[in-house]
């Protein structure tokens, strides 16, 4: 199969990235980079990565059939647009955009001229989120009472455009985004309503960390956390169900899990605090629980451009759908929105 010429727009952290992976790719070849950053251009042609002169040169490339947009939040709508209309198909990083009513307008260009439009949410290839929703899925721990995601740093927000509203700044575009997309993945693109609080610790512009509540139909609580002024982090995964719990302290550790094989335990012996006696907390003994850890598996994140450009050629169904992308942005929005009202907000 022939491989897919792919051009970058924007030559940052992201886009460097990018331009390693499809170096590295077997469906793909990287054709070159833009950024309006002169310094970028230069440092992608010492890295023996070809550098445009212009968004428009870029555009004029009849070779590249696709552009990934690699830029900060407030312009993925502009450059997209751009690029659709120039009949190229269409990565943008995550957040695809930072409002519904431009998303509509995204999706309505990839539309128009016939072509595909997608957003990197490359985290649902993690390891760790793969490990949990086979958890989930398999059932092995009954139906899910609650989870908890959550990721914990301590250095505030990175200080570039990430830390400014007008570029779409923040946890909730930041981080939140990966973290929505994964919980709706594991328990359906249908929320009903959530409850959010952010943080401004160390950032009085943008949100630097958010406590997100996410609930189901089904009953399921998913609780969303971001934090950056955190300096002892407490567990990624920690799950709840009617058999057991499930806890995952970081990304790359096993799942330790404890199943309950038996409800009742007789004779339990009372656990002596510093100011009284409970039975209610003591430990559960090994008679009635199972004790067991879950290996985590690798995952392939080059499948992303793998499914993206096979959908592109018709081979496949394309992973990451636009309604997945309205759907979790429309989370994204209700948190904001709940955070500001200090209530709970219905997702439309």
């Amino acid at each position: 199969m022939k491989k897919m010429k792919v051009a970058i727009v924007g030559y940052g952290g992201m886009g460097g990235w990018h331009a390693k992976k499809l170096l590295e790719s077997d469906v793909a070849e990287l054709a070159g980079i833009y950024d309006i950053d002169p310094a970028r251009c230069e440092l992608a042609e010492k890295n023996g990565i070809h550098a445009y002169a212009s968004f428009e040169e870029v555009l004029a490339d009849t070779s590249v059939e696709l552009i990934t947009i690699a830029t900060p939040n407030d312009v993925h709508e502009e450059l997209a647009i751009a690029a659709m209309n120039a009949g190229k198909n269409v990565i943008s990083e995550k957040p695809v955009t930072i409002t519904l009513e431009s998303l509509e307008r995204m999706i309505a260009a990839s539309e128009r001229n016939g072509v595909r439009f997608s957003v990197h949410q490359n985290r649902r290839w993690d390891a760790d989120f793969l490990a949990i929703k086979k958890i989930c899925d398999s059932g092995e721990l009954g139906k899910t009472i609650s989870i908890e995601s959550r990721v914990h740093g301590s250095r505030g927000i990175p200080g570039d455009w990430r830390a400014q509203k007008k570029c779409g700044g923040g946890m909730l575009y930041d981080w939140g985004i990966h973290l929505i997309d994964q919980i709706l993945m594991i328990f359906g693109f249908a929320p009903k309503r959530v409850n959010c609080i952010c943080d401004y610790i160390t950032n009085s512009e943008c949100d630097d960390g958010f406590r997100l509540d996410i609930y189901f139909e089904s009953g399921v609580r998913a609780s969303v956390e971001v934090g950056t002024y955190n300096f002892i982090n407490l567990p990624r995964w920690y799950l709840r169900a009617k058999q057991g719990t499930a806890c995952m302290q970081d990304w790359k550790t096993p799942v330790d899990i404890v199943k309950c094989d038996k409800w009742q335990e007789l004779n339990v012996t009372p656990v002596e605090t510093a100011a009284g006696l409970t039975k209610t907390m003591a430990p559960r003994n090994e008679y009635t629980t199972d004790n067991y850890q879950v290996e985590i598996e690798p995952s392939d994140v080059h499948d992303y451009y793998r499914n993206f450009i096979r959908a592109i050629r018709g081979e496949e169904e394309q992973l990451i759908t636009h309604d997945q992308m309205r759907m979790d942005l429309k989370v994204i929005l209700a948190a904001f929105r709940s955070a500001k009202t200090g209530a709970i907000v219905e997702i439309e």
